[in-house]
This record gives C-alpha cells, sequence and structure tokens, in this order.
C-alpha cells in the first residue's frame, strides 16, 4: 500500500513540474503587466492627472484591480478549473495594454485608470499561480512548486523594466504608449501557455466541500500567515509605488527610474530559486521573519539617503524582504486547509492581502506629495513590528501545545 502510494505521488509530482514549468513562463510575462504599470503609472499620473497629489491613483487603481478579481478569480476556478480562470486573465492582459496605450494617446486620465485596473484583475489571476503550482504536489515538493513558479518574476524584472526602456519613446512624444501596446502582445503570448496548463475542473464534491471559511481563517495558523501577508506585501508595495516619482522629484532620471524598478523585480523574484529549500530546511515562519525584517532594513536604507544608490539599495533590500515574508506566508496558507477548501482558503487570502493594500495605496500619494520619502519610510516599521510580534506568539503557541502532546503521550499521569 505504501509503494502505491509513494508511486501516486512520484507521479503527481511529475504533473506539477510540467505545470509548474508552464506557470513559471506565465509569471514572468505576466510580471512584465505589473512592470510596465509599476515603471509607468506615477510619471504618467503625474503628467495626466488634474493635480500631483493623485499621481500614484492609476496604481492605486491596479492594487483595487488586484483586490477586486481575487474572490471572482476563486469562484471561477471552483466553478470552470483554474485553467479557465487563467485564460480569462490574460485576455484581461491584453486588454490593459490597448486601453493603456488609447488613454495616453487621448490624454485620458480616468481611462488610464481604467487601463491599470483591468491591469489588477489580471494580476489577482496571476497571483493564483504560485497556489495553483501546489495543487496535487506531494507535502514536501509544496513549498518548493511555490518558490519555482515564483522565480519566473526574475525574467519579469528583466523584460518588463527593459520592455519601458526601449518602446517608452517611440511614440514620441506620447511617453509609454508604445510600451503598453507591446505589453498587449506579451499577455496574449501568456494566454497561449497558460492555456496548456494541465489542471482538470473540479470534481463536483468538492465545489461544496469542506469546512466552513469562518472555521478554517479562525486559526491562529492562518492568521499569522494571513496577517504577514498583509504586512509584507502592503508595504512593499508602498515604497516601490513611491520610488520612481520620488527619484523623478529628487532630480534622478528616468533611466534610474528603470534601473531601480528592474532591480527591485529581479529581488523580488530571484531568491525563489531557493526560497523553498530554505523554508523546508528552517520552517516557514522563520523565512517570514527574516522577511519581515529585511523590509524594515529596506526602511532604513531610504531613510539615510536620496542618492541613486540608495534608492537602488532600498529597492532590493525591500524585494528580498519581500520574497522570503510573502513567499513563507504563502506556505503557511498551505498547510491551514484541506484539498477540497483550497479555493475558498486561498482566494479569501488573497483577498485579505490585496484589499489592504488597496487601502494603504490610496494614500501613497498624498504621504509623498505632503510628507515626503522620509515618511513614506517611516510607516513601514510599526506594522513589521507587529507581524513579527503576532508570528512569535503563534509559533510559541504550537511549540508549547507539540511538547504538551508530546509529554501526555510519553507520561500521560503527568497532565
Amino acid at each position: 500500500m505504501l509503494d502505491v502510494t509513494s508511486a501516486n505521488e512520484i507521479a503527481d509530482d511529475a504533473r506539477v513540474r510540467a505545470n509548474v514549468v508552464r506557470l513559471a513562463a506565465a509569471q514572468a510575462l505576466t510580471g512584465a503587466n505589473s512592470a510596465v504599470i509599476f515603471a509607468t503609472g506615477a510619471i504618467v499620473g503625474a503628467t495626466l492627472a488634474p493635480d500631483m497629489s493623485f499621481a500614484t491613483v492609476p496604481i492605486s487603481m491596479y492594487v483595487v484591480g488586484l483586490a477586486a478579481g481575487t474572490l471572482p478569480t476563486g469562484a471561477i476556478s471552483r466553478r470552470f478549473g483554474r485553467r479557465a480562470a487563467f485564460v480569462i486573465g490574460t485576455g484581461l492582459g491584453a486588454l490593459t495594454g490597448l486601453t493603456g496605450s488609447f488613454a495616453i494617446l487621448h490624454a485620458s486620465f480616468a481611462l488610464f485608470c481604467l487601463a491599470t485596473f483591468l491591469g489588477g484583475l489580471y494580476g489577482s489571476v496571476a497571483q493564483s499561480y504560485r497556489f495553483a503550482a501546489a495543487d496535487g504536489a506531494s507535502a514536501a515538493y509544496r513549498p518548493k512548486a511555490v518558490s519555482w513558479v515564483m522565480a519566473g518574476g526574475v525574467f519579469a524584472g528583466v523584460l518588463g523594466p527593459q520592455l519601458v526602456q526601449w518602446t517608452m519613446n517611440v511614440w514620441s512624444p506620447y511617453l509609454f504608449a508604445f510600451s503598453f501596446l507591446v505589453q498587449a502582445a506579451v499577455a496574449l503570448v501568456a494566454m497561449g501557455i497558460v492555456a496548456g496548463v494541465d489542471m482538470p475542473k473540479p470534481a463536483a464534491g468538492d465545489l461544496h466541500g469542506g469546512r466552513p471559511l469562518l472555521q478554517i481563517v479562525s486559526q491562529p495558523r492562518f492568521i499569522a500567515a494571513a496577517l504577514c501577508g498583509v504586512i509584507s506585501y502592503p508595504m512593499m508595495n508602498l515604497v516601490m509605488t513611491s520610488a520612481p516619482l520620488a527619484m523623478k522629484l529628487c532630480g534622478l532620471s528616468l533611466s534610474d527610474s528603470n534601473f531601480g524598478i528592474q532591480w527591485h523585480i529581479v529581488a523580488m523574484y530571484g531568491p525563489s530559486f531557493f526560497t523553498g529549500a530554505l523554508i523546508a530546511r528552517f520552517g516557514a515562519p522563520r523565512i517570514v521573519a527574516a522577511g519581515l525584517l529585511l523590509e524594515a532594513g529596506a526602511a532604513t536604507i531610504g531613510l539615510s539617503g536620496i542618492t541613486a544608490m540608495h534608492f537602488w539599495a532600498t529597492l532590493i533590500v525591500l524585494g528580498v524582504g519581500w520574497n522570503f515574508s510573502f513567499i513563507g506566508a504563502s506556505a503557511l496558507v498551505l498547510e491551514t486547509h484541506r484539498p477540497q477548501e483550497r479555493n475558498k482558503v486561498q482566494a479569501f487570502n488573497d483577498f485579505c492581502v490585496f484589499g489592504m493594500m488597496a487601502i494603504g495605496s490610496f494614500s501613497s500619494g498624498q504621504l509623498l506629495a505632503n510628507y515626503g520619502w522620509s515618511a513614506v519610510n517611516m510607516v513601514v516599521f510599526p506594522p513589521v513590528a507587529l507581524g513579527l510580534a503576532v508570528l512569535s506568539l503563534v509559533s510559541w503557541a504550537r511549540r508549547r501545545r507539540a511538547r504538551l502532546e508530546s509529554a501526555m503521550g510519553e507520561f500521560p499521569d503527568a497532565i
């Protein structure tokens, strides 16, 4: 019986590995969508918006799209399968590029915000790639599957900013208009890749199976995982969103900004080649804690100066911190639900993360415009401290319970 089980796990992992390759490629191409928006959104926003304080609203609309798309993505995945959700998402990505290009050509701030919102919907679907990679995988392979798919973002870090650099002046004086058109083409290539992902439609019994959502999300382990995700991603987004405009206000060039965003994205995804192995060796809580500390370290660097090197170092350390904390938190979420519960739990987790990002993102432009780059960095420290405290408390309680259960097993009369 053990041999049959082992053989089935090996077969499942072989299928998962094939999916991981496709999903990593899709992650790389989808990352071009977010890279184009983050590299250009605040700059285009400052050009088209009626007031400088609204400059980061297009990026905030992207984050709103991320939040708005999470629950529908989970519902579509439950009803029609993940592959259907992926194809719809890439279609929205193509529409993002077309709408963004049209908005820049016609100087429409509202239409540009619509384009970035559609980009957020595309991004919300892409966020489920990391969880999809673990579907059907053995417990030992799940963290690695998540990590390897996220590693696809390394190529996004090269592709996206370079796409902007090569195309931003093609339709001069309409800065970045052609960049969005090329991004639409990249999304269509991603559609062809995700269409081949081997993920059957869910069984009818899985549509309504499992425990109630409230019971699952009330677990201390889930609360810690979700809270750390809610802290790590929004804090990273706050600093990253503000950085290009802050660099411009400090007299740095667009090339400096593109370079910083490029290496930030590489730092976000590059560690994914070994993050899964680190989680397997040291445990997800320790990796999450290390990531949160690195995000605080990035904010400290940001407070220390406003040269190009300071901005670049801030963005790179911030990216590595996000990688550790977010992938670690995702691995923790996978430990809290059963297979038939995965879509609703994962969608709820992402809704919490990106919902909080949306709330915080709208304040980033006001924060930068009214209080400056230092204030943006100062905001990072209190949430990081809260996340570390909750994570430590839950991990301590888990270890204590394990020791009590072990003692009860060995000496039942002692407890």
